[in-house]
């Protein structure tokens, strides 16, 4: 079962999708709050989300902000933004913060739970819109490249995770284990010196990689 949490401040917007989600027998929702504070003081062991679906105007703290929080004290929590920013400044903010996938609310119900579904499956989800954004953006952006010593592998997995694959589809088409490619994943990082799948997804669309 899938844990989700939800943090919105539009109460009609966030109680359907809580209401959806409760539906839905390979899901749970235990913690749905209007503010990143109230979700985060009502955070514990018992509660614990896998997956946290997160707007970026919120009152009081910003959505981008909590999720610095969050990363900090709960660094396996995957977050996906929920929201209707799709400005490239807030993308790539909510990226580099650690947000692990982008959705705009105008996605269905059940481009969401598959986006949820990605996620906890280990993928970077985003709205077809966002994307684009995303490619457009970095693309703009000056290019440097640095000569990190990658092996082939690692490129290969960095490969995977731009195109969006899972860790199970990359260790599938590497002919390895799961456990092998997070053995990549944890070079890569050290390599490139970031902490997270959003800055490799970031350095190689500016060509740095």
């Amino acid at each position: 079962m899938i844990r989700i949490g939800i943090v919105e401040d539009e109460k009609a917007f966030r109680e359907a999708v809580r209401e959806y989600f409760s539906a839905q027998k390979e899901f749970s929702c235990q913690l749905a709050q209007e503010s990143a504070e109230s979700f985060l003081s009502q955070l514990t062991e018992d509660n614990l989300p896998d997956v946290v679906l997160m707007d970026i105007g919120l009152p009081g703290m910003s959505g981008i902000s909590a999720i610095k929080l969050l990363k900090e004290r709960y660094p396996d929590i995957d977050i996906i933004m929920l929201t209707v920013y799709h400005d490239p400044h807030k993308i790539f903010q909510s990226l580099c913060a650690g947000a692990t996938g982008y959705l705009l609310k105008i996605a269905p119900m059940t481009e969401i739970k598959e986006a949820i579904e990605s996620v906890y499956a280990g993928g970077s989800p985003m709205s077809h819109q966002i994307a684009r954004k995303v490619v457009d953006f970095f693309h703009s952006q000056p290019s440097v490249t640095p000569g990190y010593s990658l092996t082939s592998k690692e490129k290969e997995v960095i490969m995977g995770l731009v195109d969006g694959l899972s860790y199970k589809i990359i260790a599938h088409e590497m002919n390895v284990t799961i456990e092998t490619i997070r053995s990549h994943i944890k070079n890569i990082y050290r390599k490139l010196h970031v902490h997270s799948k959003a800055e490799v997804i970031s350095k190689s669309f500016r060509g740095e990689i």
